[in-house]
């Protein structure tokens, strides 16, 4: 028979109840944990780079800060050269997203990129409001832009010589104002040229005689518009073109005739936090965003 000693069995019985009241404790910390809050990391910080259309930069300011209030772990980089340029920028891998206003068919897309439509603009063509022209034809314009018309009194204006004003090469609003406007004429080599739609409304709005045009997100936010023409006070306004304005129903169902929509591409294979973006700017909150500036496209 085995005798133990009294010392040792209080020991060992100390020894078990310390050790069950460990457990105890642990299994009650373990349920005291907020497993909710455990179990979900914050989102790590991510930077998205959009580069493209100068004409969209004023929208796409809005949109991302607002996308970045409700995100806030996602911040933007806005690069604002012209829409080739963010189309090339995207297509090296150098952006995320590119922003363009460029009119090519859906034919000519770049292989492996998605583009969408997130609103319409109307490129405004802009003078003084000094000057007494209101409205013009796509012919009329053509021949002050060509140079066979040099004087604002052949197109029902006073007798002074005109200054035109365009945009530089690669710019998206150029492509089209040459597509639809200029035909296969040339524009005026007299033409002062300009880096931004903002440019050419500093210009206008500085000199009397001088015509340019701009898109009209430029102007919306300050002009009153009236029947036949958008007035920015005090020293621009936007003519009639073909009798259409570059606003409301003339320009959301193109009868404009200088209508153009807003893209934004992606790649097909992109994260999609790129189409959680997307997504964003074609939803309401985006959409009213873009209304601001432009037509919406729902």
């Amino acid at each position: 028979m085995i005798n133990r000693h009294p010392r040792n069995l209080h020991l060992s019985l100390l020894r078990r109840l310390l050790t069950r009241l460990i457990l105890t404790a642990c299994l009650l910390s373990a349920c005291a944990l907020p497993r909710g809050d455990a179990a979900i990391p914050a989102p790590e910080p991510v930077t998205l780079t959009i580069a493209g259309s100068t004409e969209m930069r004023p929208l796409l300011t809005d949109l991302t800060s607002a996308y970045s209030e409700r995100n806030p772990h996602v911040q933007f980089t806005l690069f604002a050269g012209g829409s080739r340029m963010g189309e090339r920028r995207l297509a090296s891998g150098q952006a995320d997203i590119a922003a363009s206003t460029a009119a090519y068919p859906d034919a000519e897309i770049p292989a492996g990129l998605v583009r969408i439509p997130i609103g319409l603009d109307g490129i405004a063509v802009i003078v003084h409001t000094e000057n007494p022209v209101e409205a013009l034809t796509l012919a009329q314009i053509r021949a002050l832009f060509g140079g066979s018309v040099l004087n604002w009194e052949e197109v029902g204006g006073a007798a002074r010589d005109v200054l035109l004003v365009s945009r530089e090469d690669g710019s998206a609003t150029r492509e089209l104002f040459e597509e639809r406007v200029m035909d296969k004429d040339q524009v005026s080599r007299t033409a002062v040229v300009m880096s931004t739609s903002s440019n050419v409304l500093e210009y206008v709005a500085g000199h009397r005689d001088a015509i340019g045009y701009v898109t009209f997100a430029y102007l919306s936010q300050h002009g009153e518009k009236l029947s036949n023409v958008v007035t920015v006070d005090p020293e621009v306004k936007a003519v009639s073109v073909e009798g259409r304005v570059p606003f409301g129903a003339d320009l959301a169902n193109y009868q404009y005739s200088l209508a153009r929509a807003l893209y934004l591409l992606f790649p097909q294979s992109g994260a999609p936090l790129v189409q959680n973006v997307i997504d964003f700017a074609r939803g309401e909150e985006g959409q009213a965003i873009i209304a601001r500036y432009h037509v919406p496209v729902r």
